[in-house]
């Protein structure tokens, strides 16, 4: 009866995990198969817009860095969620707002964002990433940034 049991367990979670898997094949290939010129400005954001974005609450930064990278240097002001936790961290992700994903460079963050992407969430990626945001906050540019997590 156990093993039984653990068979019919078995095969309904297989059959889980094949939905689950086709039905993300299924959303990157729809994003791919109508990508577009519009869609590669879409998907970008750089450091002064997302300032704004953040000061008028309709975004979110997300840093997908590894939580020792975040620990050592981190804006106060993003939430970490590292891009291996991504899928099993959406819940934490607000859909009402655009959802920013971002690194030290950007490679990480094109893969949140596309990731994010198929799962029906409106995402860019920080062009300049969190170096040059960094950089457009120094000294008296952060005098007007007043966004808080």
């Amino acid at each position: 009866m156990v093993n039984k049991l653990s068979i019919i367990v078995f095969i309904l979670m297989s059959i889980t995990n094949n939905t689950e898997m086709q039905a993300q094949e299924n959303a990157l290939e729809s994003y791919l198969l109508n990508y577009n010129y519009e869609s590669r400005i879409d998907m970008k954001i750089n450091s002064e817009q997302l300032k704004e974005l953040l000061n008028s609450n309709k975004a979110v930064l997300i840093d997908i860095r590894f939580e020792e990278e975040y620990k050592t240097w981190n804006m106060s002001f993003a939430k970490n969620i590292p891009l291996a936790e991504l899928p099993k961290r959406l819940s934490e992700i607000d859909k009402s707002k655009i959802i920013v994903t971002a690194c030290p460079h950007k490679d990480r963050a094109i893969i949140a964002m596309i990731y994010l992407q198929t799962k029906g969430y409106n995402v860019k990626y920080l062009t300049d990433g969190l170096l040059g945001l960094a950089e457009s906050l120094r000294g008296g540019n952060a005098y007007n940034f007043h966004y808080k997590l």
